[in-house]
């Protein structure tokens, strides 16, 4: 683990008298694929939350690619033109077109030329296979599809890491299966570090390199799918996984 792209060191973090992370400690290789499921309000969300500073954490340490995460504004900014990040629900523009909401980040962050930003959007369309939709607003668009266009807003930002938070829980079943094909073709081919939040098992069994259990802002398990799946070490992690795998 010598190439290390995210570290975390004792990182503590609480809401008032919650305390939310408690003492974790994770190192994360460059280009490696990490699931992370646990209980709700297991500290998950926060976790990664954290690693592009939408959350601040009190004590311990955080590095990104070496730099480490401080209060300082050129720090954060530095770090999140590394960081993309994928939400539960869109965040999309609804006033902008999928191809501008696309276009936005790299002309304005990244100093991209238009013509630029917005060939670099479309490759990022065609890969996840909505190439049609670019002139299309938003609330045109089923979930599935506007899920679809938030990842590819992130890859536009040529992020050195892809964090997910929960990407498939805002949708309705049958749109779950198409953003998760996107995401395994997306680990398949770019080699790209990932960190995801899911409960989508299946997910974690197939594409992950380790898999992260999370209970009461502990990390409580680490281990590779396989060996996590098939013996669980902690009472924690064997119940809940009798209670959400099937």
């Amino acid at each position: 683990m010598t190439d290390s792209i995210v570290t975390l060191e004792n990182v503590n973090k609480w809401y008032g008298d919650f305390h939310v992370l408690r003492n974790l400690n994770l190192e994360v290789r460059r280009g490696e694929r990490i699931v992370i499921c646990g209980p709700s309000g297991s500290g998950k969300s926060t976790m990664i939350r954290c690693i592009n500073r939408l959350e601040e954490h009190q004590a311990g340490v955080i590095r990104v690619d070496g730099t480490e995460l401080i209060d300082d504004l050129k720090s954060i900014e530095s770090i999140r033109k590394d960081v993309g990040m994928v939400f539960q629900h869109f965040n999309l523009f609804p006033h902008l077109t999928v191809l501008e909401n696309l276009v936005l980040g790299p002309t304005w962050v990244l100093k991209r030329s238009k013509a630029d930003a917005e060939a670099t959007a479309m490759k990022y369309l065609e890969r996840v296979r909505i190439p049609d939709q670019a002139n299309k607003y938003p609330g045109q668009l089923s979930g599935g599809q506007q899920q679809r266009v938030a990842i590819a807003r992130s890859l536009c930002m040529a992020p050195k890491i892809m964090l997910f938070d929960e990407p498939t829980s805002a949708l309705d079943p049958e749109m779950v299966k198409e953003v998760l094909d996107v995401m395994v073709s997306l680990a398949q081919e770019s080699g790209m570090t990932m960190l995801c939040v899911t409960h989508e098992m299946g997910f974690a069994r197939n594409v992950a390199d380790r898999v992260i259990f999370m209970d009461r802002g502990e990390i409580v398990e680490e281990a590779a799918p396989d060996a996590f799946f098939s013996s669980p070490k902690s009472d924690r992690a064997k119940k809940f996984l009798s209670q959400i795998v099937h």
